[in-house]
């Protein structure tokens, strides 16, 4: 079964929930036999409603939905010891065999730079926990996840439970196998929490971002400090890494609106 079947919702999704959300459970059962004393679960693919809480450890709450202003990163604060980046995949425009690789929206970005640095949705998300001082402690997902979160995390706990072999195909590990090795890393990244930096990224931060069409690019201008430097790609600057990450969401959401026209269901 190709991958991109267990994402739509007429097919193999409704199956593929579950499963998700078991390797969560074995996250979650690992953190709080590594020390945790509280989990939030911030589910964040697609509408970000993917996570069946009636089947969610009871233990932890779930941040479900999608309009946020943080995106998968919404909740974090400096009160929390680490993230856990589970089922993440390797970003738009990285290696051939990323299972499911994008970036955000596979249907309109292209790739994405912070400081000239090709980043996924990993780097980007361990730059805004990085801004309140917490680390990244683990990264469950394929084997170039894991190879792209090390080059900015070296000391991160990980999990590779697949080995891509292209965007739609990857050798799986069997399921029991898979989640004892999530709940084994989650245990040692909780318990070896202090020995694992954030990654800071220091202001001033400037995103660059290409679009797969022009209509995408363009209409992101419309958010004041926002420059077209080619007929798909943008660039903003701002102080900080949380306002930048803001900037460039916004950009994300307008660029996919404006992928069929912004007012293209309006008929008044």
């Amino acid at each position: 079964m190709a991958a991109n079947m267990q994402l739509k919702k007429e097919s193999e999704y409704q199956r593929f929930r579950r499963l998700m959300t078991a390797d969560v459970n074995a996250a979650i059962k690992g953190a709080f036999a590594g020390g945790a004393t509280e989990v939030v679960v911030c589910d964040g693919h697609g509408n970000m409603s993917n996570i069946l809480i009636e089947e969610l450890d009871p233990r932890a709450q779930l941040i479900s939905g999608n309009n946020r202003v943080m995106c998968q990163m919404e909740g974090i604060d400096d009160s929390f010891a680490g993230v856990f980046f589970v089922g993440y995949h390797g970003r738009e425009g990285g290696s051939e065999r990323g299972v499911i690789n994008h970036t955000l929206s596979g249907g309109s970005v292209a790739e994405i730079r912070i400081n000239g640095q090709p980043v996924g949705e990993a780097e980007m998300n361990a730059g805004v926990a990085g801004f309140h001082r917490v680390p990244v402690l683990l990264v469950t997902g394929d084997d170039v996840v894991v190879e792209e979160v090390r080059r900015f995390a070296p000391g991160v706990h990980t999990a590779v439970v697949k080995v891509g072999v292209d965007r739609l195909a990857a050798r799986l590990l069997p399921l029991k196998e898979a989640r004892q090795m999530i709940r084994r890393q989650a245990e040692a990244a909780v318990r070896g929490r202090k020995w694992i930096q954030p990654w800071v990224v220091e202001g001033p931060v400037t995103y660059e971002i290409d679009f797969h069409g022009t209509n995408q690019a363009l209409m992101t201008t419309t958010i004041p400090g926002v420059d077209l430097i080619g007929p798909k790609t943008i660039r903003f600057t701002a102080g900080d890494c949380i306002t930048a990450y803001k900037q460039m969401w916004a950009c994300v959401i307008i660029g996919m609106a404006a992928t069929r026209g912004v007012l293209g269901e309006v008929n008044a």
